[in-house]
């Protein structure tokens, strides 16, 4: 396996690419990725463990989506089946799955953990235990700090575990090797992911410009009261589905295409170019 250093444009052409794949398969992609959102809350349902099972799936998902377009690239059709991808390459790599999502878990509740050590746990409770966000807790300078430490604490974590699920999947990487080589592909790659964290940005501001202009039209003929809140719920769906069909092609830039040893079956197959 070796590490690729690609230029800062190459950023934007992971999420033009991750666009176009998206368009390729939208109905399929976007329900695969509604199925994987609908799984994680099903999972926070659970008594006293639901939140930690729930943030335990979240390797499991990106993996998901990123076969589901790496297989869209390759011009076939993404199945519900590939929800399970991750479970289903053999027992190793099941474990490795797992100790991933466990320490994911770990990491970003003991995240949560620290940020609790400057507002007495408020933001926690507002992001995992579903308080309701009032007014003055918004405005509240300790809770703002804990939002502000959470985020800034969370991108090393992004990073720790944005190739992760692809070298435990890809290339049987053992799950801490895995956070290890993520961190620094990012690291070593870093202009391009600036690139393309400045790239979704705009489009998903862009895309709230254009929806609010919709909805500004649809209210002056009386329509846009009862459709702005289904539009702007579909829209960021959709702009959450491309962006993590955009993932993979990280992935594939970043290191060499994998030799399998584990068969040909489409959640076998590897990130290919996009044509």
């Amino acid at each position: 396996m070796k590490l690729h250093i690609v230029p800062a444009r190459a950023g934007l052409e992971w999420v033009r690419l991750g666009i176009r794949v998206f368009w390729r398969q939208p109905m399929a992609l976007a329900a695969l990725f509604f199925m994987t959102m609908a799984a994680m809350s099903l999972a926070t349902m659970l008594p006293l463990i639901g939140p930690a099972v729930a943030l335990g799936l979240l390797p499991s998902a990106t993996l998901a989506m990123m076969v589901a377009a790496a297989e869209a690239s390759q011009d076939r059709v993404p199945t519900p089946a590939l929800l399970l991808v991750a479970f289903r390459t053999g027992k190793q790599r099941l474990n490795h799955m797992l100790t991933l999502g466990a320490l994911y878990a770990v990491g970003f509740l003991g995240l949560m953990g620290l940020s609790a050590l400057v507002d007495g746990g408020q933001f926690a409770r507002v992001y995992l235990g579903g308080e309701p966000l009032t007014r003055e807790m918004a405005e509240s300078g300790s809770f703002q700090a804990a939002m502000w430490l959470s985020l800034l604490l969370y991108v090393p974590l992004s990073l720790l575990f944005w190739h992760a699920p692809g070298l435990v999947h890809w290339h049987n990487v053992p799950p801490v090797k895995a956070l290890f080589f993520s961190i620094v592909a990012c690291l070593r790659n870093f202009g391009a992911f600036t690139v393309y964290g400045l790239s979704w940005m705009g489009v998903f501001l862009g895309a709230g410009v254009v929806i609010s202009l919709l909805v500004t039209m649809l209210s002056a003929i009386g329509l846009g009261a009862g459709m702005a809140g289904g539009i702007m719920v579909a829209t960021a769906m959709m702009l959450a589905a491309m962006f993590f069909s955009s993932v993979v092609f990280t992935f594939r830039d970043s290191f060499d295409t994998p030799h399998h040893d584990h068969g040909d079956s489409p959640a076998a197959a590897s990130p290919e170019q996009d044509s």
